[in-house]
């Protein structure tokens, strides 16, 4: 065995799906010029995250409005893509303008007018007592732990934390952080979050896990990670394990269309829930990349084959530069409601609005009439239906 394959960041589970010559895997890894062994590396990947226009050149075609991008929008918000998610973007331009995931992560020109975006949309600093630890819920906090991101999504509501420096895995701020939590005994919750919390060692995730499950006040501890979307050679068997030693232990991920539901990405997902990790999508509604019926329901499906719960779609936040991908309210609602019926009731996710004061759940208004005790509903069908004798009390 190679010296390579001796390396720890080497997971076999993965290697195995690169040995077929047309998995993702192994098309991705020609197309950058590496062996599938090197591109399964989850380090190499972060070292080699694509930042400006010239890494594409021998991969993609770049339509106009994501060449200018690129230059226009370095000091907006900073670009980076692993090469497994550039590998699922649509490499010629005929086929790029329909491409959902080209319109995640690549920057175009559109995102410099907006007319009612802004920096912080949840009013996330104000309602941190100490940095990074964000405590809208009285039983809960969100703790920022991390900065960096395999794919840096252009619709990201945290954008603002760009423009600082040195809060990844920062010693002092997880330190304060854990205090915190530690000295207020209403809190039963911690979302582990960021940024990615995955981008970093197994080691000082072990290390950070022990110390939360250590505070006997916290019951559950959630990741928040889109590592199984954008980078999932980090989400190892190695990994599922460490984070089966400190259960109750959930996850919430965020695919966002079924492109993204790779064989790859459900290997990282099998390695989640095979360790009793319970995982849960949380996807945004976006314009051209799942602002549909069909492409919701297909979502949805693909999700729950994957052994993952459809558990939020967010209406896409007012955050600067996305006016190009937001969606009208009533779409969204037309959508979800379509959902009824067609899927499993667990299949279908809450369409909510996130607000600064926490999430607002949104959906058809199926109540039409009180009539003495009866109630008139609308039927999943468009029927009228009268339930009889259920408004009893006075």
């Amino acid at each position: 065995m190679s010296r390579e394959l001796d390396s720890p960041f080497i997971p076999e589970e993965f290697l195995a799906i690169g040995q077929d010559p047309q998995s993702l895997t192994a098309r991705s890894a020609e197309r950058f010029g590496v062996s599938v062994e090197t591109f399964i590396n989850w380090r190499w990947q972060m070292k080699h995250q694509i930042a400006e226009k010239q890494q594409l050149h021998d991969v993609l075609d770049l339509k106009d409005q994501e060449d200018l991008g690129f230059e226009q929008l370095k000091d907006l918000f900073v670009t980076g893509i692993t090469p497994y998610y550039a590998g699922l973007m649509a490499p010629r331009l005929e086929k790029a303008e329909d491409c959902p995931v080209r319109l995640q992560a690549m920057p175009r020109t559109e995102e410099r007018f907006d007319s009612v975006g802004v920096a912080d949309p949840l009013d996330e600093v104000p309602h941190s007592p100490v940095k990074e630890v964000v405590h809208v819920y009285p039983d809960r906090v969100a703790f920022c732990v991390a900065q960096l991101c395999p794919v840096y999504c252009r619709y990201c509501f945290r954008k603002r934390r760009d423009d600082e420096v040195g809060l990844h895995f920062n010693r002092q701020i997880v330190d304060r952080g854990i205090d915190y939590i530690a000295s207020n005994p209403a809190i039963r919750d911690v979302l582990i979050t960021g940024g990615d919390p995955f981008i970093a060692s197994d080691a000082a995730l072990d290390n950070l896990l022990s110390r939360i499950r250590a505070i006997p006040h916290v019951d559950i501890i959630r990741f928040g990670t889109r590592t199984p979307v954008t980078l999932p050679y980090r989400v190892t068997a190695k990994l599922g394990k460490i984070l089966a030693k400190y259960h109750p232990v959930w996850l919430n991920t965020h695919f966002n269309c079924p492109e993204e539901l790779t064989p790859e990405a459900q290997q990282a997902i099998r390695n989640l829930v095979d360790a009793g990790v319970p995982v849960g999508n949380q996807a945004v509604l976006l314009r051209g990349v799942n602002d549909s019926e069909d492409r919701m329901l297909t979502l949805c499906r693909q999700l729950l084959k994957s052994r993952v719960r459809p558990y939020y779609v967010f209406h896409p936040h007012a955050v600067e530069g996305t006016e190009h991908l937001r969606v009208d309210l009533r779409r969204g609602m037309k959508i979800m409601k379509s959902l009824r019926g067609n899927i499993t009731g667990f299949g279908i996710p809450t369409y909510a609005l996130d607000t600064p004061s926490g999430k607002i759940p949104i959906q058809h208004n199926y109540m039409l009439k009180e009539d003495g005790e009866d109630l008139i509903v609308e039927t999943i069908r468009g029927e009228i239906w009268r339930e009889r004798s259920v408004l009893t009390e006075l």
